[in-house]
């Protein structure tokens, strides 16, 4: 085989993938797995599948070039046209695959089938590319008349469950329960949903929402983002813990740490806590007004500045807002830091203990601010000098200076 795999392997972006692409749907034709495929070429499975299924994250249309395409040269369209619809028909009396059909068109294959299911004759279950165009121009009109406001029964009947303080999914299932032999007052929980969020509609009164009928409270929808949409946690890219070296999790070479906070009243103050993972020794971080990303930022190189640099190898921590300024940290104090997978507070598992030790000190529902530096440094001087039996009863106290007299 004369194509080499690439050796980069950082994102090249879709526009620079082109020997890549041309490679992988010459493989799919000599009858390779697009798994397969997908590895022969160096690439990933999904953007295999993008590439076979004729989409791509900007959201036009590209499939596998076709021998023969109908499209406009200006692109698809959001719908379908006549002509594409008329492709359609002749190919599925050809008995070309729903696949092919979509790759031939451009379009996703979903689409493709969508279209044909949608669109066939109710009866003899043909499509009929003209009668399908008549089907769907006729469907496009906005706004619709909703089903809930054309019938005065069904929306009497969702009212008085929604002043029941039933969920719409609660009210869709009795619906179907309930008139099981008539279609007309059967409609699904996103359909009462819209109708409740919908302002102008009037389907339902406009004092359902105000009187809390829902058990969110809200009398408007809260959108969700898509993860594609989602913005980063911090400005800076985080590494994760699984990039961590290796050498870390045995706790064979000193100078790794765990960080944390714990949080005081109200979650309006808190201290900053940090174990050593060989040693177990521990640092308390002064934060006496807030813990803003610029303030952790600043106390934790403060901390760090009294450690030698083979005590300074790096920093695990959770994904909190107050590591915001990770990046600045890592720059002044020479220290990469590492981030745990959300919800995972085993992967700094001697933090956690040490932060449940910490409690005897400090407990919860405390005002934290009114501990000066001096009060955290003789707390943590004391749990430094507890015997561990992870230690073989040393403290870590002794356990720090040993490391200390030997570098010296």
């Amino acid at each position: 085989m004369d194509f080499e795999i690439r050796k980069i392997r950082t994102p090249q972006g879709r526009k620079k993938l082109t020997a890549e692409r041309e490679e992988y749907f010459r493989l799919m034709d000599q009858g390779f797995s697009s798994l397969e495929a997908c590895r022969i070429v160096g690439i990933n499975s999904r953007t295999g599948k993008r590439w076979r299924n004729g989409w791509n994250p900007s959201g036009t249309r590209k499939g596998a070039p076709p021998i023969a395409r109908v499209v406009a040269p200006s692109g698809p369209s959001r719908y379908l046209r006549e002509d594409e619809r008329i492709h359609i028909a002749d190919r599925l009396r050809e008995k070309v695959s729903i696949r092919e059909i979509a790759r031939e068109l451009g379009r996703a294959p979903s689409t493709i089938s969508r279209e044909v299911r949608r669109n066939r004759h109710p009866t003899s279950g043909q499509y009929r590319p003209h009668a399908a165009q008549a089907r769907a121009d006729s469907r496009r009109p906005r706004p619709k008349p909703s089903k809930i406001g054309q019938n005065p029964e069904l929306q009497a009947y969702i009212q008085d469950h929604l002043h029941k303080r039933w969920s719409p999914e609660q009210i869709c299932q009795s619906l179907r329960r309930s008139f099981s032999d008539r279609p007309e007052m059967h409609v699904c929980h996103e359909t009462i949903y819209q109708a409740l969020y919908v302002q102008g509609r009037g389907e339902l009164r406009r004092e359902l929402a105000r009187a809390r009928a829902l058990r969110t409270g809200r009398a408007m929808r809260k959108p969700r983002r898509l993860a594609q949409q989602r913005q980063p946690r911090y400005s800076a890219p985080m590494v994760m813990i699984s990039e961590r070296p290796a050498e870390v999790e045995d706790r064979a070479v000193p100078g790794h740490w765990e960080g944390d906070l714990i949080i005081g009243k109200n979650h309006a103050s808190a201290i900053g806590t940090l174990v050593e993972r060989t040693t177990r020794y521990v640092m308390l971080v002064h934060l006496p007004t807030d813990r803003s990303a610029e303030r952790m930022r600043d106390a934790l190189i403060t901390t760090m500045q009294t450690l030698p640099t083979h005590l300074k190898r790096s920093l695990t921590w959770d994904q909190g807002s107050e590591m915001g300024r990770h990046h600045e940290f890592t720059i002044a104090a020479d220290m990469p830091v590492y981030f745990c997978d959300p919800a995972s507070p085993w992967q700094r598992g001697s933090n956690e203990n040490t932060n449940g030790l910490l409690r005897q000190y400090f407990p919860k529902g405390i005002d934290l601010s009114v501990h000066t530096r001096e009060h955290l440094d003789a707390v943590a001087a004391e749990l430094n000098a507890r015997p561990r039996k992870t230690l073989d009863w040393e403290t870590p106290a002794e356990r720090l200076a040993m490391l200390l007299a030997t570098s010296n």
